[in-house]
């Protein structure tokens, strides 16, 4: 019974804006615990200051400038921006357990995206070959996976008021820093993060279909514990 409950609940971990490297470290901590049963799949939520990470295919010469901190990480895709004005989310998922492949991880989180936007309005897409969601011909959101004794860690990145301006510093998954949109470029009215991150929940909800969601803020007090 008590496997059954772990098996379709998700725990919500909303962080806030919180240092690139703390997140990371707790997604290693998660994943571990999830790999010995000891907790239900997990989605973290939050923002970072400014950053910039290199995936496994990324190469240094990407970056255009030193502005920024930088972090080589484990998880697909080459390089990409991180900052306030961006929803991140990594979803700490037992795929054995979900009985889904890496791909079909990859297809549920743009839905999620894609049907998220839709609630503002903004009619997207994905593009085969190109992970993420996107707007015509413009990224609004990227997406990034690693996978640990086959439980998954990294994930997604909103635009939702991000300023642009700054993937100038780099060449966002290799290409031309012009290709990077946002929720706020393409919607007339003022975008609350909250509201993006409660349909982004319900979406996860539906689409990975969990039954249970606790859901924990700890934007005011980081504690860190789980």
């Amino acid at each position: 019974m008590e496997r059954n409950i772990i098996k379709m609940s998700i725990k919500i971990i909303d962080l806030g804006l919180i240092d690139y490297k703390e997140a990371w470290n707790l997604q290693l901590e998660l994943i571990e615990k999830r790999y010995r049963k000891n907790i239900s799949d997990v989605l973290i939520l939050a923002q970072h200051p400014d950053v910039i990470t290199l995936g496994r295919r990324g190469k240094i010469e990407e970056i255009k400038s030193k502005q920024f901190p930088v972090y080589n990480i484990e998880r697909g895709g080459k390089s990409t921006y991180h900052g306030p004005g961006q929803i991140i989310g990594y979803p700490i998922i037992d795929l054995n357990e979900k009985n889904i492949t890496v791909i079909q991880l990859v297809e549920n989180l743009e839905e999620i995206i894609i049907r998220t936007l839709e609630k503002f309005n903004i009619n997207s897409n994905t593009i085969k070959g190109k992970p993420g969601v996107w707007v015509d011909n413009k990224k609004i959101s990227s997406i990034g996976l690693a996978v640990r004794k086959w439980v998954s860690y990294h994930g997604f990145a909103l635009n939702v008021d991000v300023d642009l301006t700054k993937f100038n510093s780099l060449n966002p998954c290799g290409m031309d820093s012009n290709i990077m949109t946002s929720m706020e470029r393409l919607y007339s009215k003022e975008i609350s993060h909250e509201e993006v991150k409660k349909h982004l929940i319900e979406n996860f909800k539906e689409i990975f279909d969990y039954k249970i969601i606790d859901y924990e803020n700890l934007i005011s007090s980081h504690n860190l514990q789980y």
